[in-house]
Formats: C-alpha cells, structure tokens, sequence
C-alpha cells in the first residue's frame, strides 16, 4: 500500500552514478542501506503528498516537461535535515534555473487544483539529494567523513521528471525534461 507519491527530478547517467557512489560506500560501511531497500533512484524531490489525483497530476507533468529544458547542476554540499529520519544529503548549488523550474512547476500544479504542502511551496523548499535515510544518531559524524570524502562538486543535468508512488519507489510515469517522448512504467 502506498504511504505517498513524489515528483522526483532525475539526472544524466554520469551525475547519477555519482550519486550512487555516496549510495553503495555508506551501504558498505552498514551505515544506511534505506534508499537502495526502498528502490529509491537518485533525485530532488519537487513536491509531495500522501494523495493527488493521479491522472491530473500526470497531464501537469507531461505538458510542463514538453516546455522545460535540461537542468545544468552542481552538487557543492552535504548537510542534514533536521527530522527524526536522520536523512543526509548533498545540495546542488541553488540557482536561479532550478528554482524557477520547481516554482513554474508549482504554479502548473495550482492552476489544476493541485494543493502544494508547506515544505513544497517555491518559498520554502530546500533542494536536496538524499544520499542516506535513517542514519543511526551514533554513527552520524562517521557518514559526515564519509561524505567529505566525495570530490564534491560533481555536476550534471536534471534530465528527467517523474511522478512515483513510494515506499517501495515504484515510478508511475516519467517524462524527458524538454523532449518529446513519453515513457509510461
């Protein structure tokens, strides 16, 4: 059953495989595992919510991705959210491209009634790629070196936007971010 749905920002094979590798180190050390169990996919999280109107939300999708173009960014940070899920991330640089894409994507979302929750809205939200999930509080700094350890910046492009239904990720539907193709799961 599903506890919520997301739509996700994926990026180029190279910036992924970047990520991943921040995935699969903490894996090793058994320091988080949670985002490969939940067949997460690297991504920023755009927007929320434990019910929308499917159908709706994948029109939104589909006719914003037709007017959007790649996103150039650039992973400078890691930092953590203060919550109890323990959840450490990398940042991308905020820049102006990236939040006018999650704003206008905000704004198609309203006009088709969609509700935006609070920590989605374009004056609130806080881009971030979650590289760890449920991270035990006594081994927090040990994730921290870890992630230091990362030749950060690494940069790509946001290539791909996708509605998904989670836990277990499960991706509903996916649109190429300025192209004409459509890729239906």
């Amino acid at each position: 059953m599903s506890q919520g749905y997301a739509v996700e920002l994926y990026f180029d094979p190279a910036l992924e495989n970047q990520v991943l590798k921040a995935w699969n180190v903490l894996a090793r050390r058994q320091i988080s595992t949670r985002l490969i169990e939940i067949e997460s996919r690297p991504h920023i999280t755009l927007f929320s919510s434990p019910v929308v109107d499917v159908t709706k939300l994948e029109n939104v999708l589909r006719n914003f991705s037709l007017k959007q173009e790649s996103l150039s960014m650039s992973f400078s940070s890691i930092g953590s959210l203060p919550n109890d899920n323990n959840v450490l991330f990398v940042g991308p640089t905020p820049s102006l491209s990236l939040l006018q894409f999650h704003s206008q994507l905000c704004d198609a979302m309203k006009k088709e009634g969609i509700e935006i929750g609070e920590e989605y809205r374009p004056d609130k939200w806080i881009p971030y790629c979650p590289v760890a999930e449920e991270v035990p509080k006594t081994r927090m700094a040990e994730a921290f070196t870890v992630l230091r350890d990362l030749k950060l910046p690494v940069s790509g492009y946001g290539m791909e936007i996708s509605l998904v239904e989670y836990p277990p990720v499960r991706e509903l539907v996916s649109f190429p971010v300025g192209a004409h193709q459509v890729s239906e799961v």
